[in-house]
């Protein structure tokens, strides 16, 4: 037991899986960077407008806050935002609700998946404040 905790106490243990945590989020801001047409593309698809700015701002959230996360530099804030986000695009673009039942399951399966990338942010933000046990 004390060999797995102390391999997982390695700081970078740490950094790794804040990476990793991050990684669909850095991977989109690249993805929307190099693309931005399609980016614009995206947020018109959701009714979103001004579409322009909003993939701008999109990008810049999925950098910086990914940023803060993996370097501590404001993790907690970083976290929360990047928490944030995911909630409201999550109902924006996962409404399975809205699907007929033979569409809905896979659609489902994202939005909770989203969910718990959500709740692992909150982890992270409630474990830099200091509030962990």
């Amino acid at each position: 037991m004390d060999i797995v905790r102390s391999a997982f106490a390695a700081p970078w243990v740490q950094s790794l899986a804040l990476l990793l945590l991050c990684g669909a989020y850095l991977q989109g801001a690249f993805d929307k960077a190099r693309d931005f047409p399609a980016a614009v593309a995206e947020m018109r698809q959701f009714g979103l407008a001004p579409a322009a700015p909003l993939a701008a701002a999109t990008i810049a959230l999925e950098a910086i806050a990914s940023a803060m996360v993996v370097s501590g530099w404001g993790r907690w804030l970083g976290a929360l935002a990047l928490a944030g986000f995911t909630l409201l695009a999550n109902l924006l673009a996962a409404r399975f609700w809205t699907l007929p039942a033979a569409e809905r399951r896979p659609v489902a399966n994202t939005f909770f998946e989203h969910l718990g990338l959500a709740g692992a942010f909150l982890l992270v933000a409630w474990h830099d404040l200091g509030t962990a046990p």
